[in-house]
């Protein structure tokens, strides 16, 4: 955890849920309406990155907010995609102060009404970003390789190991996003975030959470998901060197 001070001083400006979204159609309803329920949250966006199932409409339905990219762009570009929609809403609204974003993946289905507690140090003005780590961990298939270089690279570059490095369930400030961007291609999102938050003294702070996700598989589709994972989080390490 990094010691720095606060990125902004604010922590009244409410939480707006960003779910970047491919081929979910199954669960991004239970993950929306779970969403928000959660306690200071007022806006729920989902970017659907090129899905070919329907997961904007029935995400809309849900009470989304729905961006499109209308091809797959990627995690850190439907990221980015749907900050720019909150900034753009809380301008708007003539926000005193901006949203705070919580990022979730969209196969959280129902347990993502327990993110609350990764909400409470950013909103308390406690932390600058919070990285979950799951109560209790899935089979992963293999995923443990592309973990063990994130978080490998992640001490080599800031001195500090994080528990889940990969984990996409965050909140952090406005402030924090914006000092992170451009945020690193794909899958590398999270590995660069954490290890430019760190190195501009930026507060990065884990909280256990009882969330869950489905399980990735062992066939051909997930050994290239993970080839990809790999390649981004390798080229993510590689410009931060």
């Amino acid at each position: 955890m990094s010691d720095g001070s606060s990125s902004d001083g604010s922590s009244a400006g409410g939480v707006a849920v960003v779910i970047p979204a491919r081929n979910e159609a199954d669960r991004i309803q239970a993950t929306v309406r779970a969403a928000a329920r959660l306690d200071g949250v007022d806006l729920v966006v989902v970017v659907d990155d090129g899905s070919t199932d329907g997961t904007g409409a029935v995400a809309r339905r849900a009470g989304a907010a729905v961006m499109r990219h209308a091809r797959n762009r990627g995690k850190s570009a439907a990221m980015e995609t749907g900050a720019e929609a909150v900034r753009l809403l809380d301008q708007r609204e003539h926000r005193d102060a901006p949203r705070h974003l919580l990022f979730l993946d969209a196969d959280l289905a129902d347990t993502a009404a327990m993110a609350g507690p990764l909400m409470e140090p950013v909103v308390a003005g406690n932390a600058d970003m919070t990285i979950a780590v799951f109560a209790a961990t899935v089979k992963l298939g293999g995923h443990g390789l592309v973990v063990g270089l994130s978080g490998a690279g992640i001490r080599r570059a800031t001195g500090w190991q994080p528990t889940q490095p990969l984990n996409g369930q965050r909140c952090l400030t406005r402030a924090a996003f914006e000092a992170a961007r451009p945020l690193a291609r794909g899958w590398g999102a999270e590995t660069g975030l954490t290890i430019d938050l760190l190195r501009k003294g930026l507060r990065v702070t884990e909280v256990e959470v009882e969330l869950a996700h489905r399980a990735t598989g062992t066939g051909l589709r997930a050994q290239l998901h993970r080839a990809h994972q790999l390649a981004d989080v390798a080229r993510a390490l590689a410009a931060r060197r």
